[in-house]
Parts: structure tokens; C-alpha cells; sequence
């Protein structure tokens, strides 16, 4: 069958942009579009753009590098002589390879990953850059990344909001290199920086968590639809440590025939998509996250399960899959860009699986019971029944 277009508001969604920025006199184009954090300005990569000093002829490491400002800067403002640069988001990573495009930057390699994940072992650096992620573990791994890269001598520098954790971090940081320096603070925002003084830690303790290592995953075991799975997962994967309560009540009354194909949109470590492989029996199911670090967990779940009618991909929504059709989308999307809510991202959950559902195909999303997703999916299906109405959540299906 052939594939059907996107319609117009989705093809929005999914068309990149470009902005202008300047740092310290010298204008850089950035790309950009919704569900990159930042997508508009982002004020702590902003300053520490600004505020970073890179030797000429260094080798520096950008991790959660976003839209890869942090980057051009470096290597064309400061004389950086390679970048590396790595986000475990999929926009991030595709939106750092066309900002090095739209700058000219021939001296830089990026990276799918999470921190020095993506990079060869031997890979070392006079200077690493963090735009502070969302979750402690999560910033820990990228800390403890740092260090182990990093020459003797060498500065790691770090930028977030205060409603980011920013000094919590700074005091991680100065923990891990017994020294830190605020370089500058400004907009509720704030860039830190320490030195590499010695080859080991000052206080080895704050990256002591096993989790921090790229190999290890937290094996989860639930029950759904009563049989036993186990998920692995990885901190900063959505409700890394347990099966959120959303996505259980999904997995229990989600209606999935024998012989559906399936997609798992936006599968974390892969509870729904695993469920419905095992309703569909003989159905395709595909499970895409925007998440490098999810999509990993989601693989490792289904290997496990011994399941092979499942297909793990990364995607922005259903980028990856929009050449394919389906009988069902399930999904629990994300409604926070960072630490702000925000809408754009649903709502084209909602379009894109109208796109890639087959006619009479289904949609089953559950939401917390305050997001306003009701009028978006009738707007979009022209029909809206309820699965599941509970105190916390809800579940809404439509047909396209």
C-alpha cells in the first residue's frame, strides 16, 4: 500500500528551522524545531557559550550538545581542533549535524549516545562541555564521562537552570574534581567549571552508582495482562526504576486482535510493545523512541522475551516508521521538553499515528486526567471513545 502524506500541521512539526545566535560578536545559524529542548533560546547554553574559554588547538567533547551550538562555537570562535559531540536524543543529534552543515564545520564528529557512549575508548580531551540534563543519574553518567576522558589539565564545564538542579550540580562537580569555578550567571541560568587536577577523583563516591556505567541495566520485573515480563531500563529512561501506573492501565485494557500489526510509540523499555506482541501472536510490532538510551532497553527487553516479530527503532514520533502502516498505535506520550510542559510534542504523537494507521486502524493513548487531549484527537479522528476513566489517568481511543 502506499504510503499517505502527513497532513500539513504534521509536516510542520517535522520541518526543521534555522536561527541566528551570537556569541561573543560572531553570528552562528543553529537548526531547530519542536521537541528539541531549547528549540527557541536556550539561556544556559547561551552563557556558557559566552563564558567558556577553549586553548586553541583543543580537543573538546560536547555531551547533551542539543542543537550543537556549544560546538560551532568551539570549533570555529575558539580554535578548538576536533569536536565530538553527543546527545542521546534523536532531534538533538540531527539538529547538531545540520548546525555543523549550516557553519561550514568540517572538524567535528557526532555521536548517538548518551556521554562518551558513541566515542572510542581512547578517545581524550583537553575540554568537556554538559548542558545539565534532567535527572541526577543521569547528569552523574556524563560527570563521571568527563572525568575519564579528560586529560590531566583539562576543564569540564557545565550550564543549566537553577530550576534544573544547576547548583546541585555544582556541588557534584566539585565534589568529583575537588575544585569548581562559576564562570557566570544570568537569566535563572548558570555555568560552572572545574579543573582536572588529578588522575583520580577527590571524592570517587559521587559517580560510585553501577548504573553509571554504559553496560549496566536495571532489570525490572513486572506482570502484565497476567504474565511475567522482565524490562530493563537505564536512568534518565522514563520511570527508569519501575513500570509507571500510566503505562500499566494501558497494557491492561488496550485492545489488540491476533494478527495486528502494532507500534509502540514513544516504548520506553518496551512494557507495551512487548504485551503486544504476545496479543498479536503473528502481527509486526515496532517499538520507536526518540531516546538512544531507551531504544537500547527496549532491544535488550525484547531479546530477552525471545520475541521476533518486534523491530526496535529510534524516531522522532513516527518519523522512522512513516513509510509503514499499522492495525494499532499504543502509546503514553511525553508532555515535558525539558522541565516545561509542553503540547507540540502529543499533539504530533496524535498526527502521526492517524498517518500511519490503516484505514479503521485504532489510536489508544493514556494520559494523565488533566492534559487536554480530547479535543486534539477528535479534531483529528472525528471520533473519541473513553477505554479507561480513573482518578490519576484515563485511556482514549479513536479510529481513523
Amino acid at each position: 500500500m502506499t504510503a499517505a502524506p502527513l497532513a500539513p500541521h504534521a509536516i510542520e512539526y517535522h520541518t526543521w528551522r534555522t536561527r541566528s545566535v551570537t556569541v561573543r560578536g560572531t553570528a552562528y545559524t543553529r537548526a531547530t524545531k519542536p521537541g528539541l529542548t531549547g528549540q527557541g533560546r536556550d539561556d544556559a547554553t547561551a552563557l556558557l557559550a559566552e563564558r567558556m574559554v577553549i586553548p586553541r588547538g583543543a580537543t573538546v567533547v560536547s555531551f547533551q550538545c542539543g542543537s550543537g551550538l556549544l560546538g560551532a562555537v568551539a570549533a570555529t570562535g575558539r580554535g578548538a581542533a576536533h569536536v565530538y559531540l553527543s546527545d542521546r536524543s534523536v532531534v538533538a543529534v540531527e539538529a547538531t549535524r545540520r548546525t555543523m552543515i549550516a557553519n561550514g564545520i568540517l572538524n567535528a564528529s557526532i555521536g548517538s549516545g548518551h556521554g562518551s557512549a558513541p566515542f572510542d575508548d581512547t578517545l581524550r580531551a583537553d575540554v568537556v562541555t554538559i548542558r545539565i540534563p534532567t535527572g541526577k543519574l543521569a547528569l552523574l553518567q556524563l560527570l563521571a564521562d568527563a572525568f575519564a576522558i579528560l586529560r590531566v589539565g583539562g576543564q569540564c564545564c557545565i550550564a543549566g537552570a537553577t530550576n534544573e538542579g544547576s547548583k546541585s550540580a555544582a556541588t557534584q562537580l566539585k565534589a568529583l574534581f575537588g575544585n569548581a569555578t562559576v564562570l557566570g550567571t544570568e537569566s535563572g541560568c548558570r555555568a560552572v567549571m572545574a579543573i582536572k587536577r588529578l588522575p583520580t577523583p577527590v571524592d570517587a563516591s559521587v559517580i560510585g552508582n553501577a548504573y553509571l556505567q554504559h553496560d549496566a541495566f536495571l532489570p525490572i520485573d513486572v506482570t502484565l495482562r497476567g504474565h511475567p515480563l522482565q524490562l530493563f531500563s537505564r536512568p534518565g529512561v522514563f520511570s527508569w526504576e519501575h513500570l509507571d501506573e500510566a503505562t500499566a492501565i494501558l497494557a491492561d485494557v488496550m485492545q489488540v486482535a491476533p494478527g495486528d500489526d502494532v507500534l509502540d510509540l514513544g516504548c520506553g523499555s518496551g512494557a507495551l510493545g512487548l504485551t503486544a506482541a504476545r496479543l498479536t501472536g503473528t502481527g509486526r510490532v515496532c517499538l520507536v523512541d526518540i531516546d538512544s538510551e531507551a531504544v537500547r532497553c527496549a532491544e535488550r527487553s525484547v531479546a530477552l522475551a525471545g520475541l521476533t516479530n518486534c523491530d526496535v527503532r529510534a524516531s522522532d514520533v513516527a518519523a522512522a516508521v512513516r513509510d509503514l502502516r499499522f492495525d494499532v498505535v499504543v502509546t503514553n506520550p511525553p508532555f515535558h521538553v525539558g522541565k516545561a510542559t509542553d503540547l507540540d510534542v502529543p499533539t504530533q504523537f496524535i498526527l502521526d499515528a492517524h498517518a500511519v494507521l490503516k484505514p479503521g486502524g485504532s489510536l489508544q493513548l493514556v494520559a494523565n486526567r488533566t492534559l487536554p487531549y480530547e479535543r486534539i484527537v477528535h479534531q483529528c479522528f472525528g471520533n473519541l471513545t473513553t477505554l479507561h476513566d480513573g482518578p490519576r489517568f484515563k485511556v482514549l481511543s479513536a479510529r481513523r
